[in-house]
């Protein structure tokens, strides 16, 4: 894999194209959106704290599927309201453990963690799609007649939805609410941003979904973009249909999504990630036009990163 320089890669734009209807396919999807109710079900959970209420949250997204978060808020006074946070995880991941957002809770913040549908937490995906689902979800839908029908599509909206249900509770206020997330998270944090834009902080951490076609250019085989060539292998090996398989997935492309953005950005990528390349989250950072700051790790990659759970507590501090 063949990497720019830093130079180079701030003024990268990315490669993968964006359809001619993008804007008129998510205000199709957010209007969609807006008919759902922000009803949920609050179920006490197992794990207890002396600092923080902790709850089992479920809602109903898009489509009717029955979506889980973990909620946690502090133990305070009724009637103040403070800040919030939504919490997206890695791919195939879960929503994580209730400590992370104890200690957010610890410092006043209201946290819901969204467990994505169908991956590692308690959210159903209940999509039915034509063509194949070989190898994941990236190109769930991708021959599915109806470009409605790609499953990041649902979970993007669930991320706004998410939103919006920490938002409208009465312990937050929904001026102080800020999304985070590393990896797929990180993805899911530039799309709540971009389709949501009453969060005010982001902190996306090298973030996957983003510029496809320069993924599979750079011929990334040990992530969840070997989605994209297993397909190719298998259903286009003479890649007659390139050029509609990258604009199909231009829909679901966060790099498409990122000059919506409203709100502040602290964004961190390791300079020798092999799974989410640097080019591809710098393609979706430089179309960010709303106040950002880039946090560098030239020797890291996909990987633990020091001082990073500090950085980015100092930064949802800020609400």
């Amino acid at each position: 894999m063949n990497e720019r320089s830093l130079s180079q890669l701030q003024a990268y734009k990315g490669i993968s194209p964006k359809p001619a209807d993008f804007d008129q396919y998510w205000e199709r999807a957010l209007y969609e959106l807006d008919a759902q109710p922000l009803d949920y079900e609050l179920v006490p959970a197992e794990f207890t704290s002396e600092l923080a209420e902790c709850f089992h949250l479920y809602f109903r997204g898009v489509g009717g599927a029955r979506v889980h978060c973990k909620y946690v808020r502090p133990k305070k006074a009724a009637g103040e309201k403070g800040p919030g946070v939504v919490m997206f995880h890695g791919y195939s991941c879960d929503s994580g453990d209730w400590l992370e957002k104890v200690a957010y809770a610890a410092h006043g913040f209201s946290v819901l963690a969204m467990d994505c549908r169908g991956q590692g937490g308690l959210s159903e995906d209940n999509l039915t799609v034509q063509g194949t689902t070989i190898r994941g979800h990236i190109i769930r839908g991708i021959d599915d007649p109806d470009p409605d029908n790609l499953y990041y599509r649902n979970v993007f909206l669930d991320t706004v939805q998410t939103a919006r249900i920490l938002m409208a509770m009465p312990e937050v206020d929904p001026a102080r609410v800020g999304a985070s997330g590393l990896s797929q998270g990180g993805g899911l944090t530039v799309a709540c941003a971009s389709l949501e834009p009453r969060i005010a902080v982001a902190v996306p951490v090298y973030p996957f979904l983003s510029d496809y076609k320069r993924a599979w250019e750079a011929n990334i085989t040990t992530s969840a973009y070997e989605e994209i060539n297993y397909y190719f292998r298998f259903f286009d090996p003479h890649h007659l249909r390139e050029d509609e398989i990258f604009n199909r997935l231009g829909y679901i492309d966060i790099q498409n999504l990122a000059d919506r953005i409203q709100g502040k950005v602290l964004w961190v990528t390791g300079l020798v990630d092999t799974i989410c390349p640097p080019s591809t989250q710098f393609a979706a950072y430089n179309k960010i036009t709303a106040p950002k700051d880039l946090m560098v790790y030239h020797e890291y990659g996909h990987e633990y990163l020091p001082y990073l759970a500090d950085r980015m507590l100092q930064m949802l501090m800020t609400l």
